[in-house]
């Protein structure tokens, strides 16, 4: 992890120095403003070529089809709560594609649940607890393009060429029971977790023994469905239904999930009609150096997959029950509580920003409930973190009462980010549009998304339904 996160000051210094002689001209400092669309056209077309951009990431793994019999297997196994441990939950609970891959919410509500099939804004857990999930349920659109690590803490992470290491083996060690993609090995921890989908069941047993007891109890019914999935005909319960094919094929579904048709790749193939004047002057922004006149964004949310996968202090506002670091269980020390290196604290990966407009709430904690306002945050971090209003939280029982306290030791750990000088109070609203330009039209499209989505009247074998209702109006998502 320490060539992915571990980066010293100097170093990110050095990062923006080279992004800058990429990207920077000094015509670029210009007000982006005062640019006509010619020219505006003409300082993204050197940028376009300069990074050598292409509107299409790079999977280091074949793409699965989500009409294959593996990922369909994936997407009735990803929506059966027969892999929660109470049987409440399941990875649609915090993941649906109609809510952008995630659930709509600043922190995840996984088991204990009012109503298990509502998704979505009210989703709420028995009695009026406070959240228990401290983190944000990051999207499932386009995980198969990551590279190199998974989880806002990077806790699943590529090392080298010797395999993957997974929080079920010290770090840096390589687990061997990772599987053989970042996603396999991301798939087999919710169940694993307390709060996110296991709850009590089996809460004193090992995480490997409790992944093949979910195994035997998906033996029962389900190997008709697995012959399938594994083009075995003739295979037996024993052999085909092992934790590793069943989060195996749940790794197909969701690295089936591919969203990259944006109007951004459009105006890349040639398109210059693809994006209005107020989104190209937000890309003329967010890929110019701040050294240039711009917003220095590409810099972290870099390449075709807007992300450099390292991970940075943000000075994210605390919110929530933080996850617990062995010292205090209400802040969230990041890469930290992976590596136990001190300079890790605080430190959270970046994310992606293909489809940013729909995978909110923002941060890893969801703190920001608005694209404009973590776009805010972003120009202007530590005066944003410290004007956090936390009246912008659509979700009930979030924790507040150490906000300030735990910020502000964000805060003080020394964050990654500077602001941008002279923000113009054009700025957001261009670097808004641009990054709605990175939107797929499919996953605002039901119709589109139906693929990833069980039909209405499909069960698992175990005789549950195979779908989730929208909190806000009560019908199936």
């Amino acid at each position: 992890m320490e060539d992915i996160i571990n980066k010293s000051t100097t170093s990110l210094k050095i990062i923006s120095l080279i992004i800058m002689g990429m990207v920077g001209v000094s015509s670029q400092a210009e007000d982006v403003d005062q640019l006509n669309n010619e020219q505006l056209d003409s300082r993204l077309s050197t940028i376009i070529k300069t990074s050598k951009l292409t509107g299409k990431p790079h999977s280091n793994q074949p793409i699965p089809n989500i009409s294959s019999p593996k990922a369909q297997l994936g997407m009735k196994l990803f929506y059966s709560k027969t892999l929660g441990g109470d049987n409440t939950t399941a990875c649609v609970s915090c993941h649906h594609p109609m809510l952008g891959g995630g659930d709509n919410l600043s922190l995840a509500v996984g088991v204990d649940s009012k109503k298990p099939d509502i998704m979505g804004v009210h989703r709420e857990l028995k009695k009026d607890n406070f959240t228990r999930v401290p983190r944000n349920a990051p999207t499932t659109f386009n995980v198969t393009f990551w590279q190199r690590v998974l989880f806002h803490d990077a806790r699943i992470e590529k090392i080298d060429d010797k395999g993957i290491h997974t929080p079920d083996v010290p770090y840096p060690t390589v687990d061997a029971l990772a599987g053989e993609t970042l996603v396999q090995a991301q798939a087999r921890f919710p169940i694993t977790s307390s709060d996110e989908m296991r709850g009590e069941y089996m809460d004193k047993s090992f995480n490997q023994t409790l992944r093949r007891a979910l195994a035997k109890r998906l033996q029962k019914n389900w190997l008709t469905d697995f012959r399938k999935g594994f083009d075995d005909p003739k295979g037996s319960a024993e052999d085909l239904i092992t934790e590793q094919n069943f989060s195996e094929a749940i790794a197909d579904y969701e690295r089936s999930q591919v969203f990259i048709n944006s109007p951004w790749k459009a105006y890349i193939e040639g398109d210059k009609q693809a994006l209005s004047d107020s989104a190209k002057k937000g890309a003329l922004l967010f890929h110019t150096a701040q050294k240039e006149g711009g917003a220095g964004c590409a810099q972290c949310h870099s390449g075709d997959f807007f992300t450099d996968e390292r991970a940075y202090n943000t000075a994210m506002p605390q919110i929530g029950a933080g996850k617990d670091n062995g010292v205090t269980s209400t802040n969230d020390y990041g890469c930290n509580l992976v590596t136990k290196k001190e300079d890790d604290k605080f430190r959270f990966r970046t994310p992606t920003l293909l489809n940013v407009e729909v995978t909110g709430p923002w941060g890893h904690d969801g703190a920001y409930t608005s694209l404009e306002a973590i776009t805010r945050h972003m120009l202007s971090p530590v005066k944003s973190a410290k004007n956090y209003d936390s009246k912008q939280l659509t979700q009930k029982h979030i924790a507040l009462q150490d906000l300030k306290a735990n910020t502000q030791e964000a805060i003080d750990a020394g964050i990654h980010i500077t602001a941008k000088p002279n923000i113009n109070k054009n700025d957001v609203k261009n670097l808004v549009s641009y990054m709605k330009a990175l939107t797929d039209p499919c996953v605002k499209d039901r119709a589109c998304l139906s693929k990833w989505i069980p039909n209405a009247n499909d069960n698992d074998p175990d005789g549950q339904t195979l779908h989730a209702v929208n909190g806000k109006t009560g019908k199936r998502l």
